[in-house]
């Protein structure tokens, strides 16, 4: 079941951004890169962006190695800095999807603001619901190629050929993040710190709430169905 709890079409952005909101292992990866392969939004990540900026030396990204150098937590100035500069290049002129960002209050907050400098806007946020034990069960039968970071699921998107990488052939392999005893405490660390962001976009009418236990395929065509609106919605 998905339930939409606002019109979406009383904002005026220049492209749908639309915001990914969910624990792991949720769906949220999947359905940006199926966004992006369908209607050529852009997948926002911020742990790509730090790691793209990191690796060609930026000033941005020498200052989020220090920092994780250290240990500590990028700042929400800097995170919400890389994602600004993001946002502006030719690119994202279709959209975005925020890819598990933003994480918590404070940085909906600041990103919203700094996209109001901007003339820009958050269209809608999506939150991906799912239990913890059927969570639990579905990240404990991923495999990921250690090769081209390729992920599969044994029981929704199995690889063609049986502990096999379709792109490259490595042997896949399992996660230690995605034993049982690690996902329920990566689940506890997202209803502390992650899922008051629902409530945060419930309160400003811009939330949408999909059932992401379904098959990758039936949210896939839900989400098709919707980005008629979501771009509607941004341009009147």
């Amino acid at each position: 079941m998905a339930t939409i709890k606002r019109s979406l079409n009383n904002r005026t952005c220049e492209a749908p951004y639309l915001i990914f909101l969910g624990p792991p292992g949720s769906g949220k990866g999947t359905q940006a890169e199926k966004l992006h392969q369908n209607f050529r939004l852009v997948q926002l990540s911020t742990g790509n962006l730090f790691r793209e900026h990191i690796k060609n030396e930026t000033p941005l990204g020498l200052r989020v190695k220090d920092i994780l150098a250290k240990g500590e937590l990028v700042p929400d100035d800097l995170t919400v800095e890389m994602v600004m500069e993001r946002l502006a290049r030719p690119d994202t002129i279709m959209g975005v999807v925020f890819d598990g960002f933003p994480r918590t209050r404070d940085q909906a907050v600041a990103l919203q603001n700094r996209l109001d400098e901007k003339g820009k806007c958050v269209t809608a946020a999506i939150s991906f619901q799912i239990s913890d034990e059927e969570l639990v069960e579905r990240l404990g039968a991923r495999q990921m190629c250690p090769k081209d970071h390729s992920t599969y699921n044994l029981k929704s998107n199995p690889p063609r050929e049986e502990g096999k990488c379709d792109l490259c052939g490595s042997p896949l392999i399992g996660r230690d993040d995605d034993k049982p005893e690690v996902v329920r405490n990566r689940l506890r660390v997202y209803r502390q710190q992650t899922e008051p962001l629902i409530e945060f976009y419930r309160e400003q009418d811009m939330l949408i709430e999909i059932d992401a236990s379904r098959a990758i395929e039936e949210i896939e065509a839900q989400l098709d169905e919707w980005m008629p609106m979501f771009i509607q919605g941004v341009n009147e």
